[in-house]
This record gives C-alpha cells, sequence and structure tokens, in this order.
C-alpha cells in the first residue's frame, strides 16, 4: 500500500489514478501499481487493461510514452515496467477492488495476459515516438517563464559533439538504466528523475564545467539539447568567457556575500544603536536563574514575572518534575532516532493518547517543536494548486509552512468569519484543496474568534479547518481543554486540532490531534516528523504528567481566569489601552511607540516588574506595546502593584516626553 523510491513515499492509488488520466486507451478503475525489487534496487511497476478493440502500433506507442512521461512530471517516478493487458484481466476482489499483491505476483510469475509491455531493465528504452501527440494521448504542456516562446523556435545550431557527449555520461551516470537510449531531445525530467537527482546532474556538469548555471536558467532546461545550449551560453569555455565571468564576480557588491553587510544585518545594528543612544539597555535575552513562575531572578534579584507562558506553573511543579526525571532514568536523555526508524518509546505512545483523549480526538502525533509542526504540517498536507486561507494576524510558524507549501496564500481581515466566507465564495472552485487556519488564542492580542462560525464556513466549502491552540490548550475552557471545549465544538468538526507542550504543559514540542487517518499518514509521511529525531524522553514525560495533573485538578484553570480577569478589569480602570484582549491569560498594554514602550519595560524592570516590549517591526509602530502573560501562580497583590507601578512610571514618561495614552 506504498512504494517507497529513494526514501520518498508514493500512494499506489495516486499512481494508478495518473494513468488513467495519461491515456484514453487505459480503462478506468483496471489499474495496479506497485514496486518489484531488481538488483536491489525498488522498481516501480504499472499494469493497465486497456479499453476493447484493435490498435496499431502507434497507438501504443503513444500510450507507453503518455504514461512515462506522465508519471514522471507529476510525481517524479520513473515507471520501468509498464504492461499493457487485454480487458477484465487484473485480478480483482468481487466488489471490484485491484489485488495489487495478486497482480505482482502474476507480474513475476509471468501470467499476465499481456498485449504489449516494456520492462527497463530487461531491454534498453525505445526511442521516442512522434505518435505521443496523437489524439486522445495528451502530454504535459512544458510550464516555461512568459517571454520564451521565441526560444522554442529559434533554428537548431550545430553543436559540439565533445559538449554533447559530456552531458549524456552525466545524465547516464545518475539516471543509469532510466537513460535508456538518450538523443539531444531526450527530456531529462521524463526520465522520472525526482528532484534531488536532477540537481546531482546540474552540480556535476557544474564541477565539471568550472562554473555554474545562472539560476534564471535552470527552470527553462529540460532536453539534453537545451543543457548542452545552456553549458555553450552560460559556461567559461575559453578565455574571453573566462576573462567576462571574473569581471561580473569582481562586480558583486558586498552586501550580497559579507554577512556584516546585508541590509538586514546593518538595519538590526541601527536599532541597538538607537537603544543605547537613548541612555537604555537592551531588554532581551536577559539572564534568569532559576525557576519562573510568578516570579524569577535576573542578576541575584527576585522580581515578579509577567514575561513567560507558564499559565499553569506547571514549569516547576514537583509532580511534573518527578514525571521528566522518571522519564529520563528509563529512557536516557534522547531517543537517539527518528521514531519511524528506531526511537519510537513507550512514553511516546503514552503521550499521543493523553493528548487525544484530553483534545477529544482519536489520535494524535508529537513533534520536538512546535513552530516545526505548523511549518511541516501545513507543507505537507497542502501544495501546489491549493489554498491556504488564514488569519491576517496569524503566527509566523504558520505563515512558514504555508510559504513553504507552495500552495497560494489569502489572509481575511482578523477574525471576520464574514470575509472568509466571501473569499470561499469565490475562489473555492479554483483549487484542490482549502486549509483555512485560524488561532485559539492570538498571542499578540490575547483575543480569539467565534470557532463554531470557522467550522460553518469550512463545512460549507469543503475545505478543512485547522486551529492552532498554542496559546489556548490549558487556558481555555473550564477544564482546560482549549478552545473547542469553550465553546462546546464537537472536537470531529475541526479536522486538526495543534498545540504546543511548551507552554500550559511545561514541557517542549508540539502536537497534532485528530483522526487515526491524519495521524496515520502524517506519521509515516510528514518530513518535520520522519526525518526528525523523536521527542526527547523528559519532554515526554513532562508533558505527561502536566496532562495527568491538570486532569486530576482543573482548579488550576479556574485560578488563571480569575487572574485574567482581575488584571483586565484593573487595567481598563486604570486607563490602560488593552486592546482586543478577551480575558485569556495574555493581556496587552499598547501604548503606540515603541521608544516609550521601551522606556516603561525598563522603568518596571528597575521596580522587580520583569515584562517585555513588542517594538517595531514586530508590531506595527501604532501597535507598540507590553505584553503580560497572566498564570494560575500569580497572587491578586502583584496583579495590583503591577498596575499602580504602571501608572506611576507612565506618569513620569509623560511629564519628560509628552507623552500621553490619552491623546492616542
Amino acid at each position: 500500500d506504498l512504494i517507497i523510491i529513494r526514501g520518498r513515499n508514493h500512494y499506489p492509488q495516486d499512481l494508478e489514478h495518473t494513468v488513467e488520466e495519461a491515456s484514453s486507451l487505459v480503462r478506468a478503475g483496471s489499474v495496479a501499481a506497485f514496486a518489484v525489487d531488481h538488483d536491489g534496487r525498488e522498481r516501480v511497476v504499472v499494469v493497465a487493461e486497456i479499453e476493447r478493440g484493435k490498435r496499431d502500433a502507434a497507438e501504443i506507442a503513444a500510450a507507453f510514452e503518455a504514461i512515462r512521461s506522465t508519471l514522471a512530471r507529476e510525481h517524479e517516478v520513473a515507471a520501468e515496467g509498464i504492461v499493457l493487458v487485454r480487458p477484465n484481466s487484473i485480478p480483482k476482489t468481487s466488489s471490484g477492488k485491484i489485488q495489487r499483491h495478486a497482480c505482482k505476483r502474476q507480474f513475476l510469475d509471468n501470467a499476465l495476459d499481456v498485449v504489449e509491455q516494456h520492462i527497463g531493465w530487461l531491454a534498453p528504452a525505445a526511442p521516442l515516438q512522434p505518435a505521443t501527440a496523437a489524439a486522445g494521448m495528451p502530454r504535459l504542456a512544458r510550464q516555461r517563464p512568459v517571454g520564451d516562446s521565441a526560444r522554442a523556435h529559434r533554428p537548431e545550431r550545430e553543436l559540439p559533439q565533445e559538449i554533447v557527449q559530456a552531458v549524456f555520461d552525466h545524465v547516464r551516470r545518475i539516471a543509469k538504466e532510466r537513460a535508456g537510449n538518450l538523443t539531444l531531445d531526450s527530456n531529462i525530467v521524463e526520465l522520472g528523475l525526482d528532484s534531488l537527482e536532477r540537481m546531482e546532474i546540474v552540480a556535476s556538469l557544474e564541477e565539471s564545467f568550472g562554473a555554474r548555471f545562472p539560476e534564471q536558467v535552470l527552470p527553462q532546461i529540460e532536453t539534453c539539447r537545451e543543457v548542452t545550449e545552456a553549458i555553450l551560453d552560460h559556461m567559461p569555455l575559453d578565455g574571453a568567457k573566462r576573462a567576462e565571468t571574473a569581471k561580473v564576480v569582481a562586480d558583486v557588491p558586498s552586501d550580497t556575500f559579507r554577512i556584516e553587510d546585508f541590509p538586514e544585518v546593518r538595519a538590526l545594528e541601527q536599532n541597538f544603536a538607537m537603544v543605547r543612544n537613548a541612555g537604555l539597555e537592551n531588554p532581551y535575552f536577559s539572564v534568569h536563574e532559576g525557576l519562573t513562575t510568578d516570579r524569577t531572578l535576573i542578576g541575584g534579584r527576585e522580581m515578579v514575572s509577567w514575561a513567560t507562558y507558564n499559565y499553569l506553573g506547571m514549569s516547576g511543579e514537583p509532580e511534573v518534575t518527578l514525571a521528566a526525571k522518571a522519564a529520563l532514568d528509563r529512557y536516557g536523555t534522547s531517543v537517539s532516532a527518528s521514531r519511524l526508524v528506531s526511537g519510537e518509546k513507550v512514553i511516546h505512545q503514552e503521550l499521543e493518547r493523553e493528548i487525544a483523549r484530553f483534545v477529544g480526538t482519536e489520535d494524535a502525533i508529537t513533534f520536538v517543536g512546535g513552530h516545526a509542526t505548523n511549518e511541516t504540517v501545513i507543507g505537507h498536507v497542502v501544495g501546489p494548486g491549493d489554498l491556504v486561507l488564514h488569519d491576517a494576524l496569524a503566527h509566523n510558524s504558520l505563515l512558514q509552512g504555508a510559504v513553504l507549501s507552495g500552495a497560494r496564500r489569502r489572509p481575511f481581515p482578523h477574525n471576520d468569519f464574514d470575509a472568509a466566507e466571501k473569499l470561499l465564495a469565490q475562489v473555492r472552485s479554483q483549487y484542490r484543496r482549502v486549509l483555512v487556519v485560524i488561532e485559539g488564542i492570538y498571542s499578540m492580542d490575547g483575543d480569539f474568534t467565534d470557532l463554531p462560525k470557522f467550522v460553518g464556513v469550512a463545512k460549507r466549502h469543503k475545505a478543512l479547518l485547522m486551529v492552532d491552540e498554542a496559546h489556548s490548550i490549558g487556558v481555555m475552557g473550564p477544564r482546560g481543554r482549549g478552545i473547542g471545549e469553550h465553546f462546546g465544538v464537537k472536537p470531529a468538526d475541526v479536522d486538526l486540532w495543534m498545540g504546543t507542550l511548551s507552554k500550559a504543559l511545561g514541557s517542549c514540542g508540539g502536537y497534532i490531534a485528530g483522526s487515526h487517518a491524519l495521524v496515520r499518514w502524517l506519521k509515516y509521511t510528514v518530513p518535520g516528523f520522519v526525518y526528525s529525531v523523536g521527542l526527547p524522553p523528559a519532554a515526554a514525560g513532562a508533558a505527561l504528567g502536566a496532562l495527568r495533573l491538570l486532569d486530576r485538578d482543573p482548579g488550576r484553570v479556574a485560578k488563571l481566569h480569575d487572574n485574567a480577569r482581575l488584571f483586565l478589569r484593573l487595567a481598563k480602570e486604570a486607563g490602560l489601552d488593552t486592546g482586543p484582549s478577551g480575558g485569556s491569560a495574555i493581556v496587552p498594554v499598547i501604548l503606540g511607540n515603541s521608544m516609550n514602550a521601551l522606556r516603561l519595560s525598563r522603568a518596571l524592570f528597575a521596580r522587580g516588574i520583569n515584562v517585555q516590549p513588542i517594538l517595531y517591526p514586530a508590531v506595527e509602530e501604532k501597535a507598540a506595546r507590553l505584553r503580560f502573560f497572566i498564570t494560575s501562580r500569580h497572587t491578586a497583590d502583584q496583579i495590583r502593584r503591577t498596575i499602580a507601578a504602571m501608572q506611576e512610571e507612565l506618569a513620569k514618561i509623560e511629564s519628560t516626553t509628552g507623552f500621553s495614552l490619552s491623546a492616542m
């Protein structure tokens, strides 16, 4: 049920569907794809029934070429065995389902009812036939940049035989028998080489000729002829070209290769200088010398801490620490491998079962980082031809996942489900998959959306819904089970529940909770899990201990809610701008000026209160702020003293700078 070629996973049903679409000769629902081992390497074989009727040689040749080239382009798979068989000859179940294993056995036993076949490891590949353009045998069009049509029609020029032979040699070295009978017009992409193999060919040619292909040229070269022409056009093959290349290299500006001259680096240094010139200290990377709950130790001073999201005080809780130590003693400091290979531990399974039970889903999967969870999962669930529809204030990890996926990305105004609905009504039909992404609690403003509205939007438009619960799991709902519990939403109404272990659960890592089908698919295929080491035992133990403690003691959540309501009420009574914060564990105090946010942060630090400023460009200048993370460990006295200190320090800033919150 899974074909693995060069470490990449391919689902037989996807290959079979592509073969059906490639040629009108192929009967629908009558294709089997599987892999066989030959000479120590897995080879892909497709067996396809053809429609009834007499077929001439040109039609058969066209079908072979259409199947081969389409699989190569759409899946980067070389079909090294293509077998066309008579109708109703492929083994099927009584319900009409293909029996791949039985078909594979017949192939290996030479028992198929063959009309025509090509087995790449038994004979050289046949030269490509002009019949590939015959009616009913569509080929995928080449995706060339706009303005390249003239290149395709210009007269062919005479090419040096030694360059042509070098190209052939490099291609054959990587493609081996897949290269078949190479000609100048052989399409390298259609040999079924994956992207890494094609880049190996490029790299070996560049090393051989001592120069690089320009980046803009690489997408335009597919045939051996085009590669040869690109070498002649862009590689320094003689003294004049070498001198020209040397001159170009000499003209490269330093801000493209000297890191200290990068514009981004210089801009950062200018910001540091601005802080120094204002007589202020850098507020970032302060060193904490012990546990951080409602209090912390910095430079030997005990301070009230509002700068960490240890919402339920689980980090530092003795029971959670003991759970981490127990896992450490039993499993060591690392699982030392990808879980798929040999890094799977009992504690991973226990944690994932507990997460699924806590969230209310069928299953869950954990990752070593929360940010990486969003990047790798979004990049895996959607791709080119799909759409990611996300909130305009989506977290960086969500945006990075969308960008890396290659899918189209469209934001909708913050928390505006009506706008999301209108967008989907306009564009849903243009995309294969649509992933709607929202958050449980937004980390800058501490507000949250109307989840049931987005559930309805996703269902009406047949879209997937993903909810990032990094700041809402452990925080929202009477038992801390997140925004779904808060609104009474059925967990199955959300396709992907994402959360982190690093906040309310006092550990480190991320998770996706959802259906058995989703989690099984991710565990075997998502790169950030398959190619990454498993969650460290201590982190898994801490998260598991925190979940079990929270299940027994939901009073922590009630205490957190009380503290958050008190902080928000007192801040508003003091005339502070708390933005749209909705009573969650995050309360911003918006100043609208980065330097004054920094001044207030440092003034509070001097008074034993640690809170971090959020400055431009992390937010717009008019949204510069201090951001307070409330925990269940904070006391009413700490909250009252902090609000009073802010009022006093803001009055001092107003008297020296003329700044006034009321004037904003």
